[in-house]
């Protein structure tokens, strides 16, 4: 059997929809009571859902029974101050569970979806590989910092005997909750975004992350990781693709350093008597105005991989996006 944790976000949700089309083994998929159903309404009949949470051990040591294939999807990705300690718990204890339980369970393999922020950022190194070493920086957000504490305990599992690999993501491009995370961006401008800040990063087809979960978990490939990315761009010119196939006008407007400083005070303000939550951050601010090149060369060999085209990948989104106004 099958077991998928965060079934009901973007990668998720893909995944789970990939797997009941193309394997022939039962599926169990962990989630919330309150968790939004709507990415795999299409399918969820095809799933065994169980109820739970990452951080009760005992439901994770039942629902694990029987498993071979484990993919840990679940996580917290906010870069809202209020937010940061729940995020570690989640993302770290929660990873730390899910890996314990899986050993006691003598899982086959588990595949970890972490994110390229793991590698860590740091401006005098620019170009990023699967060796670069972990260091402490100010470029450097809580969610990055929990990703990479949560990567210790996969790497920590393995040296015990659970068979692991990790992937690192870049910006997912997809069809998804597009009130929220990577596919807000479509949102945005859709509504008219009239600044673009000045960094750049990497890009990715959700549908390639998910392929190559698989083809992963299904190879002899263990004790690696691997930065799944597609191209690397400009925020300008994602941004203008994006318009130009929603048929919105192209962000104008270059958004400085000293702009998105200002901003990102104005929103705490904003946001602190609100008690909302805050559309920008300090560490937003800070991460869309510095520019990285992501390597994805390795894969590529590994796997004799091709990615998806961005553009062919903005393209079949913005059309899905637009199909449901």
């Amino acid at each position: 059997m099958i077991f998928v944790t965060g079934g009901t976000g973007l990668v998720g949700a893909h995944l789970l929809r990939h797997l009941v089309h193309t394997q022939h083994h039962p599926i169990r998929a962990i989630r919330r009571s309150t968790s939004n159903m709507k990415l795999v309404a299409d399918i969820a009949d095809k799933i065994e859902w169980v109820e739970g949470d990452l951080l009760d051990t005992d439901a994770l040591f039942e629902q694990l029974e029987g498993m071979k294939q484990v993919y840990h999807c679940a996580a917290i990705v906010s870069f809202d101050p209020s937010e940061a300690d729940w995020m570690k718990q989640v993302n770290i204890e929660g990873t730390a569970n899910v890996v314990n339980m899986a050993l006691e369970r003598k899982v086959n393999k588990l595949v970890y979806v972490s994110s390229i922020a793991a590698i860590g950022r740091t401006p005098s190194k620019p170009h990023m590989h699967e060796e670069l070493k972990w260091e402490d920086s100010t470029e450097n957000s809580q969610y990055a910092i929990s990703k990479h504490l949560a990567e210790r305990e996969v790497w920590r599992a393995h040296i015990e005997g659970l068979p692991v690999a990790i992937v690192n993501p870049s910006v997912i491009v997809g069809t998804g909750d597009w009130s929220k995370g990577s596919s807000r961006l479509i949102q945005n401008v859709y509504d008219g975004l009239r600044f673009y800040p000045q960094g750049g990063t990497g890009f990715v087809d959700v549908l390639d992350v998910i392929e190559i979960m698989v083809a992963l978990m299904d190879s002899d490939i263990a004790g690696e990781r691997f930065i799944i990315n597609a191209e690397n761009q400009s925020f300008q010119d994602f941004f203008n693709l994006v318009a130009d196939h929603l048929q919105k006008k192209r962000p104008s407007f270059a958004a400085p350093p000293l702009l998105a400083a200002i901003a990102w005070r104005l929103e705490a303000v904003r946001s602190f008597f609100l008690r909302s939550t805050p559309i920008i951050t300090r560490e937003t601010a800070r991460t869309a105005n510095s520019r990285y090149y992501y390597q994805n060369d390795k894969i590529k060999k590994a796997l004799n991989w091709q990615f998806r085209p961005l553009e062919e990948t903005i393209k079949r989104t913005c059309e899905a996006f637009l199909a449901m106004q």
